[in-house]
């Protein structure tokens, strides 16, 4: 995905800032910019947070992995962050992921501590251990991996309360395709449901939050306006279903960077927090953030949420 945008993001950068939001279930609360003195960072996808919204642990599109935590004020807005070390992801013989199986995307921790990444260049999931010293070990490949588009694959990764893994590309190859799910529990690779596609945002994070719904994170490129548009949607998320669609934020071009990363839970008065990090590229224009929405407990009904746009042939985003 990086070769594909670097031209429009090179634009971007010469573009003011800009913020306009309509009403929408999700309400911004708050954002932090984040940085390290370390020239290895950049990059940032895949991202977990904490049940109690501080702790997280983040993964880049070149195989490293960090962990850290939320600085946050008195009424508990974004304010900073703590470090640790940046540290190499390994592939099953120990050493550090050889080039072009670094791509790490998509990011999940299970309730037992497995960290399980997911990759989009060399289709496949990795389950660590412990992640900052652990070997890797390759899940078995679903047998629809292998007509995923490169470049262009595994973006996302969540993991339900029982362990169960999903994961969805980037592109779906066509249109009026929609994008397969594939699940993968009891040692077995599924398609139980799929997502339809809407307008010309497509998958980059997802999450499966406490409430046990699954959120889905996705980026719109916008060449005309010069920047990068967010989408947040939820379903219900059943044995073999998707529903109750509802569309929680949607963000003007430039509103944020590359958001790329998703996070769910549940803050002490027991609304659900959506928790964002932006990847940079490694480009010296963009910036990594932390953005952070809050979303109500009383949401409209899922059919008056919906949003069928059409859809662009030429468009570079499909």
């Amino acid at each position: 995905m990086r070769r594909r945008l670097a031209v429009a993001i090179t634009a971007f950068a010469l573009a003011p800032s800009a913020i306009a939001q309509s009403p929408q279930p999700a309400q911004f609360a708050s954002s932090t910019l984040w940085s390290i003195a370390d020239e290895s960072f950049g990059g940032w996808s895949g991202f977990e947070v904490d049940p109690d919204g501080v702790g997280f642990v983040t993964v880049s599109d070149r195989g490293l992995i960090v962990s850290g935590r939320l600085l946050r004020n008195a009424n508990g807005w974004l304010i900073g962050t703590e470090t640790g070390p940046i540290l190499t992801l390994t592939h099953t013989d120990g050493d550090p992921l050889p080039r072009y199986w670094d791509d790490s995307e998509g990011l999940a921790v299970a309730p037992d501590g497995r960290v399980f990444v997911s990759f989009e260049a060399e289709h496949r999931i990795n389950e660590y251990n412990d992640a900052a010293v652990d070997r890797a070990v390759h899940l078995p490949r679903a047998e629809g991996f292998k007509d995923l588009q490169n470049n262009s694959s595994l973006e996302a990764l969540a993991i339900d309360a029982d362990g169960a893994l999903y994961t969805l590309p980037e592109r779906s190859g066509e249109l009026t395709r929609p994008f397969d799910v594939f699940r993968y529990r009891d040692g077995e690779w599924t398609i139980p449901f799929t997502i339809p596609r809407r307008g010309d945002f497509l998958p980059v994070g997802a999450d499966i939050g406490p409430d046990g719904r699954f959120y889905l994170l996705e980026r719109r490129l916008s060449s005309s306006q010069l920047g990068f548009a967010s989408r947040v949607r939820r379903f219900d998320l059943g044995e073999d279903t998707l529903d109750g669609e509802i569309t929680l934020l949607e963000t003007q071009p430039r509103t944020h960077d590359n958001l790329e990363g998703i996070a769910v839970w549940q803050d002490a008065l027991g609304d659900m927090r959506i928790t964002m990090i932006s990847d940079d590229n490694h480009r010296f224009f963009q910036k990594n953030e932390i953005v952070e929405y809050i979303v109500p407990g009383d949401l409209p009904p899922p059919e008056d949420n919906l949003s069928d746009e059409t859809l662009d042939p030429d468009d570079e985003n499909l």
